[in-house]
């Protein structure tokens, strides 16, 4: 998964596109499909989220529930919708909640529709 540029504003939160790579979001996700998103969004389980793992992999994930990072501060544990392919929480742990970039709104293509 890859930030594009986005520097459209609402609402007082930056907007901005993501491209997923990859198939560990399938069946929902496919590689290439284009991702509305909104910096600083509200994170809840279930919610999709882009967010940044600390080798510094920039990835589309579920977020699944808070927990602690291994300093303490609150993060959160992150998940593929394909568990069979992709890297997430499972093989790196919880993800800093200041590591969440993004929450995911919509796809935007190939077909438009809210997630």
């Amino acid at each position: 998964m890859g930030p594009d540029a986005g520097g459209a504003r609402g609402r007082g939160r930056r907007l901005g596109l993501a491209v997923v790579t990859g198939d560990s979001m399938l069946p929902g996700l496919r590689s290439g499909d284009r991702l509305l998103v909104v910096h600083g969004g509200r994170v809840s389980p279930g919610r999709l989220v882009v967010a940044r793992f600390p080798d510094g992999t920039v990835a589309v994930k579920r977020a699944v529930e808070r927990r602690t990072a291994r300093d303490g501060s609150p993060a959160w544990w992150l998940l593929s919708d394909n568990p069979d392919r992709g890297v997430d929480s499972r093989h790196r742990g919880p993800v800093r909640e200041s590591e969440v970039l993004a929450v995911v709104r919509a796809r935007l293509w190939p077909m438009p529709r809210l997630v």
